[in-house]
Protein backbone atom coordinates (compact mmCIF):
# COMPACT_ATOMS: atom_id res chain seq x y z
CA UNK A 1 0.00 0.00 0.00
CA UNK A 2 3.05 2.51 0.95
CA UNK A 3 4.78 1.63 -2.14
CA UNK A 4 1.28 2.51 -4.35
CA UNK A 5 0.57 5.61 -2.23
CA UNK A 6 4.42 6.14 -2.91
CA UNK A 7 4.27 5.91 -6.59
CA UNK A 8 1.04 7.91 -7.09
CA UNK A 9 2.91 10.96 -5.44
CA UNK A 10 5.56 10.27 -7.14
CA UNK A 11 3.23 10.19 -10.70
CA UNK A 12 1.17 13.66 -9.91
CA UNK A 13 4.58 15.70 -8.67
CA UNK A 14 5.93 14.66 -12.09
CA UNK A 15 2.19 15.72 -13.83
CA UNK A 16 2.59 18.64 -11.67
CA UNK A 17 6.28 19.81 -13.13
CA UNK A 18 5.63 19.07 -16.56
CA UNK A 19 2.45 20.98 -16.32
CA UNK A 20 4.35 24.19 -14.42
CA UNK A 21 7.14 23.48 -17.11
CA UNK A 22 4.19 23.95 -20.25
CA UNK A 23 3.82 27.15 -18.69
CA UNK A 24 7.30 28.32 -17.73
CA UNK A 25 8.88 29.00 -21.05
CA UNK A 26 10.20 32.47 -19.59
CA UNK A 27 9.56 34.44 -22.86
CA UNK A 28 8.05 37.41 -23.27
CA UNK A 29 5.53 37.93 -26.49
CA UNK A 30 6.12 39.67 -29.80
CA UNK A 31 3.34 42.78 -30.57
CA UNK A 32 1.81 41.42 -34.01
CA UNK A 33 -0.12 43.43 -36.54
CA UNK A 34 -3.02 41.44 -38.68
CA UNK A 35 -0.69 39.29 -40.46
CA UNK A 36 0.47 38.06 -38.11
CA UNK A 37 3.86 39.55 -38.38
CA UNK A 38 6.18 41.43 -35.95
CA UNK A 39 5.08 45.47 -35.59
CA UNK A 40 7.97 46.97 -36.86
CA UNK A 41 9.38 49.32 -34.19
CA UNK A 42 7.87 47.50 -31.80
CA UNK A 43 9.88 45.75 -28.30
CA UNK A 44 9.15 42.87 -25.88
CA UNK A 45 11.80 41.91 -24.25
CA UNK A 46 13.53 40.57 -20.80
CA UNK A 47 16.86 41.79 -19.96
CA UNK A 48 19.24 41.26 -17.09
CA UNK A 49 20.91 44.65 -16.55
CA UNK A 50 23.75 45.69 -13.88
CA UNK A 51 22.11 48.08 -11.82
CA UNK A 52 23.46 49.55 -7.89
CA UNK A 53 26.41 46.61 -8.42
CA UNK A 54 24.10 43.88 -9.02
CA UNK A 55 22.18 42.15 -11.89
CA UNK A 56 18.71 43.51 -11.83
CA UNK A 57 15.76 41.90 -14.25
CA UNK A 58 13.08 43.62 -15.94
CA UNK A 59 10.60 43.38 -19.10
CA UNK A 60 10.69 46.25 -21.83
CA UNK A 61 7.61 46.21 -23.87
CA UNK A 62 6.28 48.54 -26.17
CA UNK A 63 4.11 49.00 -29.64
CA UNK A 64 6.14 51.77 -30.65
CA UNK A 65 10.37 52.57 -29.14
CA UNK A 66 9.63 56.17 -30.29
CA UNK A 67 6.69 56.80 -27.56
CA UNK A 68 8.09 58.61 -24.26
CA UNK A 69 9.39 55.72 -21.85
CA UNK A 70 7.47 54.69 -18.52
CA UNK A 71 9.32 52.83 -15.64
CA UNK A 72 6.68 51.03 -13.81
CA UNK A 73 8.19 50.36 -10.33
CA UNK A 74 6.28 47.71 -8.56
CA UNK A 75 5.15 47.13 -5.01
CA UNK A 76 5.87 44.77 -2.01
CA UNK A 77 8.54 46.58 -1.82
CA UNK A 78 10.44 44.01 -4.00
CA UNK A 79 7.75 41.45 -5.08
CA UNK A 80 7.21 41.82 -8.79
CA UNK A 81 3.55 42.09 -10.02
CA UNK A 82 3.92 41.24 -13.69
CA UNK A 83 2.14 38.58 -13.76
CA UNK A 84 -0.47 41.01 -13.11
CA UNK A 85 0.17 43.03 -16.28
CA UNK A 86 0.59 39.92 -18.10
CA UNK A 87 -3.24 38.69 -16.78
CA UNK A 88 -4.86 41.70 -17.32
CA UNK A 89 -3.07 43.93 -19.96
CA UNK A 90 -4.09 47.08 -18.98
CA UNK A 91 -2.36 48.52 -22.48
CA UNK A 92 0.27 51.00 -20.79
CA UNK A 93 2.63 50.06 -23.55
CA UNK A 94 -0.20 51.89 -26.13
CA UNK A 95 0.97 54.56 -24.86
CA UNK A 96 4.90 54.29 -24.20
CA UNK A 97 7.70 52.40 -23.72
CA UNK A 98 7.77 50.58 -20.42
CA UNK A 99 10.14 49.20 -17.90
CA UNK A 100 9.01 46.46 -15.90
CA UNK A 101 11.73 46.56 -13.47
CA UNK A 102 12.58 44.22 -10.79
CA UNK A 103 13.41 45.75 -7.56
CA UNK A 104 16.73 43.94 -6.21
CA UNK A 105 16.04 40.77 -4.61
CA UNK A 106 12.82 40.06 -5.55
CA UNK A 107 11.69 38.11 -9.28
CA UNK A 108 14.31 38.55 -11.76
CA UNK A 109 16.41 40.43 -9.66
CA UNK A 110 17.11 37.49 -6.75
CA UNK A 111 20.50 36.91 -6.47
CA UNK A 112 22.68 35.88 -4.17
CA UNK A 113 24.28 39.26 -5.08
CA UNK A 114 22.29 41.06 -3.25
CA UNK A 115 23.16 41.85 0.81
CA UNK A 116 20.36 42.26 3.54
CA UNK A 117 21.95 45.38 4.43
CA UNK A 118 21.59 47.14 0.83
CA UNK A 119 17.59 46.13 0.97
CA UNK A 120 16.37 49.53 1.82
CA UNK A 121 14.69 52.11 0.69
CA UNK A 122 18.06 54.71 0.06
CA UNK A 123 19.48 51.71 -2.23
CA UNK A 124 16.00 51.05 -4.08
CA UNK A 125 15.44 54.73 -4.48
CA UNK A 126 19.24 55.05 -6.02
CA UNK A 127 18.80 51.99 -8.46
CA UNK A 128 15.64 53.78 -9.38
CA UNK A 129 17.82 56.51 -10.34
CA UNK A 130 20.19 54.39 -12.10
CA UNK A 131 17.26 51.91 -14.17
CA UNK A 132 16.14 55.85 -15.47
CA UNK A 133 19.56 56.44 -16.43
CA UNK A 134 19.91 53.12 -18.45
CA UNK A 135 16.49 53.84 -20.00
CA UNK A 136 17.36 57.25 -20.85
CA UNK A 137 20.50 56.25 -22.64
CA UNK A 138 19.19 53.75 -24.35
CA UNK A 139 16.02 54.97 -26.09
CA UNK A 140 17.87 58.79 -26.39
CA UNK A 141 15.22 60.38 -23.92
CA UNK A 142 15.97 63.50 -21.87
CA UNK A 143 13.51 62.87 -19.52
CA UNK A 144 10.93 59.82 -18.64
CA UNK A 145 8.00 59.27 -16.75
CA UNK A 146 7.62 56.98 -13.66
CA UNK A 147 4.38 55.55 -12.23
CA UNK A 148 4.71 53.75 -8.75
CA UNK A 149 2.35 50.82 -7.26
CA UNK A 150 1.82 50.27 -3.10
CA UNK A 151 5.39 49.57 -1.68
CA UNK A 152 6.74 50.62 -4.38
CA UNK A 153 5.28 54.59 -4.30
CA UNK A 154 8.23 56.12 -1.60
CA UNK A 155 11.20 54.81 -3.91
CA UNK A 156 9.89 56.39 -6.72
CA UNK A 157 8.48 59.36 -4.34
CA UNK A 158 12.44 59.56 -3.26
CA UNK A 159 13.88 59.54 -6.44
CA UNK A 160 11.54 61.99 -7.84
CA UNK A 161 12.71 64.24 -5.12
CA UNK A 162 16.57 63.51 -5.64
CA UNK A 163 16.90 63.99 -9.12
CA UNK A 164 13.37 65.52 -10.47
CA UNK A 165 14.79 66.74 -14.11
CA UNK A 166 15.27 63.15 -14.85
CA UNK A 167 11.38 62.99 -15.23
CA UNK A 168 8.60 64.35 -16.45
CA UNK A 169 5.78 63.28 -14.28
CA UNK A 170 5.37 61.09 -11.21
CA UNK A 171 2.24 58.97 -11.64
CA UNK A 172 1.31 57.10 -7.65
CA UNK A 173 -1.07 54.70 -7.48
CA UNK A 174 -1.88 53.66 -3.70
CA UNK A 175 0.39 56.26 -2.87
CA UNK A 176 1.99 54.99 1.06
CA UNK A 177 2.44 57.96 3.12
CA UNK A 178 2.65 57.13 7.14
CA UNK A 179 1.56 53.65 6.51
CA UNK A 180 1.70 52.59 9.99
CA UNK A 181 -0.80 54.94 10.52
CA UNK A 182 -2.47 53.39 7.69
CA UNK A 183 -2.80 49.89 9.24
CA UNK A 184 -4.22 51.24 12.70
CA UNK A 185 -7.01 52.59 10.37
CA UNK A 186 -7.55 49.51 8.41
CA UNK A 187 -7.44 47.36 11.62
CA UNK A 188 -10.10 49.12 13.33
CA UNK A 189 -12.13 49.34 10.27
CA UNK A 190 -12.05 45.63 9.82
CA UNK A 191 -12.77 44.88 13.68
CA UNK A 192 -15.57 47.26 13.63
CA UNK A 193 -17.17 45.52 10.93
CA UNK A 194 -16.37 41.89 11.92
CA UNK A 195 -17.96 42.54 15.49
CA UNK A 196 -21.12 44.70 13.53
CA UNK A 197 -21.61 41.45 11.16
CA UNK A 198 -21.45 38.64 14.57
CA UNK A 199 -18.12 37.29 13.18
CA UNK A 200 -16.39 36.44 16.08
CA UNK A 201 -13.89 34.13 14.05
CA UNK A 202 -12.58 36.91 12.66
CA UNK A 203 -12.54 39.16 15.68
CA UNK A 204 -10.55 36.90 18.15
CA UNK A 205 -8.32 36.52 14.86
CA UNK A 206 -7.56 40.16 14.63
CA UNK A 207 -7.66 40.88 18.38
CA UNK A 208 -4.44 38.87 18.56
CA UNK A 209 -3.17 41.42 17.06
CA UNK A 210 -3.98 44.77 18.96
CA UNK A 211 -1.97 47.23 16.64
CA UNK A 212 -3.05 50.03 18.82
CA UNK A 213 -0.77 49.25 21.62
CA UNK A 214 2.55 49.11 19.96
CA UNK A 215 4.69 49.09 17.06
CA UNK A 216 6.06 45.76 17.44
CA UNK A 217 2.21 44.68 17.20
CA UNK A 218 1.76 46.58 13.84
CA UNK A 219 4.95 45.15 12.82
CA UNK A 220 3.67 41.44 13.10
CA UNK A 221 -0.05 42.30 12.08
CA UNK A 222 1.36 43.16 9.11
CA UNK A 223 3.23 40.18 8.50
CA UNK A 224 0.29 37.92 9.52
CA UNK A 225 -2.06 35.74 7.26
CA UNK A 226 -4.62 37.10 8.82
CA UNK A 227 -4.06 41.32 7.80
CA UNK A 228 -4.24 39.52 4.07
CA UNK A 229 -7.28 37.39 4.83
CA UNK A 230 -9.51 39.97 5.81
CA UNK A 231 -8.19 42.97 3.24
CA UNK A 232 -9.44 40.28 0.53
CA UNK A 233 -13.01 39.55 2.07
CA UNK A 234 -13.92 42.90 2.77
CA UNK A 235 -12.73 43.94 -0.36
CA UNK A 236 -10.25 46.84 0.60
CA UNK A 237 -7.32 44.59 -0.60
CA UNK A 238 -5.58 43.97 -3.50
CA UNK A 239 -8.67 44.00 -6.07
CA UNK A 240 -11.93 44.96 -4.80
CA UNK A 241 -13.68 42.10 -6.18
CA UNK A 242 -10.84 39.75 -5.33
CA UNK A 243 -11.18 37.33 -2.72
CA UNK A 244 -8.52 34.74 -2.88
CA UNK A 245 -4.92 35.41 -2.46
CA UNK A 246 -4.60 31.83 -3.35
CA UNK A 247 -6.61 32.20 -6.67
CA UNK A 248 -5.84 35.00 -7.93
CA UNK A 249 -2.09 35.66 -6.67
CA UNK A 250 -0.47 32.31 -6.27
CA UNK A 251 -1.97 30.89 -8.93
CA UNK A 252 -1.46 33.65 -11.68
CA UNK A 253 2.35 33.55 -11.07
CA UNK A 254 2.64 30.21 -11.95
CA UNK A 255 0.95 30.14 -15.21
CA UNK A 256 2.61 33.48 -16.45
CA UNK A 257 4.61 32.27 -19.15
CA UNK A 258 7.18 35.38 -19.28
CA UNK A 259 8.72 33.30 -16.26
CA UNK A 260 10.72 30.08 -16.52
CA UNK A 261 10.46 27.69 -13.67
CA UNK A 262 13.30 28.59 -11.85
CA UNK A 263 12.24 32.32 -11.63
CA UNK A 264 9.16 31.45 -10.59
CA UNK A 265 10.90 29.15 -7.95
CA UNK A 266 12.94 32.79 -6.68
CA UNK A 267 9.66 34.59 -6.58
CA UNK A 268 8.71 32.87 -3.79
CA UNK A 269 11.82 32.45 -2.13
CA UNK A 270 12.63 36.27 -2.19
CA UNK A 271 9.03 36.66 -0.73
CA UNK A 272 9.31 33.85 1.82
CA UNK A 273 12.88 33.22 3.00
CA UNK A 274 15.18 36.21 1.75
CA UNK A 275 12.85 39.30 2.01
CA UNK A 276 11.44 38.57 5.73
CA UNK A 277 15.04 38.97 6.99
CA UNK A 278 15.73 42.26 5.57
CA UNK A 279 13.99 45.57 7.34
CA UNK A 280 12.41 47.09 4.75
CA UNK A 281 8.94 46.15 6.47
CA UNK A 282 9.94 47.55 9.79
CA UNK A 283 11.76 50.46 7.46
CA UNK A 284 8.37 51.02 5.53
CA UNK A 285 6.02 50.95 8.87
CA UNK A 286 8.82 53.18 10.87
CA UNK A 287 8.63 56.42 8.20
CA UNK A 288 6.33 59.31 7.52
CA UNK A 289 7.13 59.47 3.89
CA UNK A 290 5.04 62.80 3.73
CA UNK A 291 7.60 64.73 5.70
CA UNK A 292 10.45 63.07 3.98
CA UNK A 293 9.28 64.36 0.34
CA UNK A 294 6.95 67.64 1.30
CA UNK A 295 7.77 68.86 -2.50
CA UNK A 296 8.38 67.71 -5.59
CA UNK A 297 9.30 70.18 -9.09
CA UNK A 298 7.19 68.14 -11.48
CA UNK A 299 3.53 67.28 -12.22
CA UNK A 300 2.30 64.66 -9.34
CA UNK A 301 -0.63 62.20 -10.72
CA UNK A 302 -1.99 60.15 -7.52
CA UNK A 303 -4.46 57.22 -8.54
CA UNK A 304 -6.18 55.51 -5.57
CA UNK A 305 -9.15 52.90 -5.37
CA UNK A 306 -12.16 54.45 -3.22
CA UNK A 307 -12.10 50.87 -1.37
CA UNK A 308 -8.25 51.09 -0.60
CA UNK A 309 -7.67 50.42 2.82
CA UNK A 310 -4.00 48.56 2.16
CA UNK A 311 -3.00 51.79 1.64
CA UNK A 312 -5.71 54.77 2.77
CA UNK A 313 -7.13 56.30 0.37
CA UNK A 314 -7.29 59.40 3.32
CA UNK A 315 -4.17 59.32 3.96
CA UNK A 316 -2.80 59.94 0.15
CA UNK A 317 -5.63 63.22 -0.56
CA UNK A 318 -4.55 64.67 2.57
CA UNK A 319 -0.63 64.19 1.09
CA UNK A 320 -1.25 65.26 -1.79
CA UNK A 321 -3.30 68.30 -0.14
CA UNK A 322 -0.12 69.43 1.36
CA UNK A 323 2.25 68.49 -1.17
CA UNK A 324 3.80 71.25 -3.17
CA UNK A 325 4.04 70.55 -6.83
CA UNK A 326 3.69 72.96 -10.08
CA UNK A 327 0.11 70.93 -10.90
CA UNK A 328 -1.10 67.90 -9.13
CA UNK A 329 -4.25 65.84 -9.16
CA UNK A 330 -6.37 63.22 -7.32
CA UNK A 331 -8.15 60.42 -9.05
CA UNK A 332 -10.74 58.09 -7.26
CA UNK A 333 -11.63 55.29 -9.23
CA UNK A 334 -15.16 54.47 -7.66
CA UNK A 335 -14.87 50.52 -8.36
CA UNK A 336 -10.98 49.71 -7.51
CA UNK A 337 -9.73 48.95 -4.21
CA UNK A 338 -5.72 48.83 -3.99
CA UNK A 339 -5.31 48.84 -7.78
CA UNK A 340 -6.93 50.69 -10.47
CA UNK A 341 -4.27 49.48 -13.24
CA UNK A 342 -5.62 46.03 -13.02
CA UNK A 343 -9.79 46.75 -11.86
CA UNK A 344 -10.49 49.87 -14.57
CA UNK A 345 -8.11 50.11 -16.87
CA UNK A 346 -9.71 51.56 -19.21
CA UNK A 347 -10.28 54.52 -17.06
CA UNK A 348 -6.93 54.46 -16.49
CA UNK A 349 -6.40 54.98 -20.06
CA UNK A 350 -8.17 58.13 -20.50
CA UNK A 351 -6.44 60.04 -17.72
CA UNK A 352 -2.95 58.74 -19.46
CA UNK A 353 -4.94 60.37 -22.79
CA UNK A 354 -6.21 63.21 -21.72
CA UNK A 355 -4.30 64.60 -18.49
CA UNK A 356 -1.08 62.69 -18.08
CA UNK A 357 0.72 63.08 -21.84
CA UNK A 358 -1.03 66.98 -21.78
CA UNK A 359 0.53 67.74 -18.56
CA UNK A 360 -3.39 68.54 -17.34
CA UNK A 361 -5.80 67.42 -14.47
CA UNK A 362 -9.01 67.41 -16.25
CA UNK A 363 -10.14 64.41 -15.30
CA UNK A 364 -8.90 64.54 -11.32
CA UNK A 365 -11.40 65.04 -8.43
CA UNK A 366 -13.00 68.27 -8.60
CA UNK A 367 -12.77 68.25 -4.19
Amino acid sequence: MLVITFILIVGLLLILTCILLVYSPGKTVRYLDDTGKPISGSISEKIVVKIGGVKQGMFIKSRNIKNPVLLYVHGGPAFPNYFLIDKFNPGLEDYFTVCYWEQRGGGLSYTSEVTLESMNFNQLASDAIDVTNYLRKRFGKQKIYIMAHSGGTPIALLAVSRDPELFYAYIGMGQITNQAVSEKMAYKFMLDKYTADGNQKRVNELKKYPVSETDSNIISYYKSATRDQCMHELGIGTMHKMKSVFRDIFIPVWTCKAYTLREKINIWKSKFIFLPKTNLINEMLETDFTSQVPKLDIPVYLLSGKYDLTVNIDLSKRYLTKLQAPLKGFYTFKNSAHSPLFEEPELIRQVIENDILKNKTSLADKN
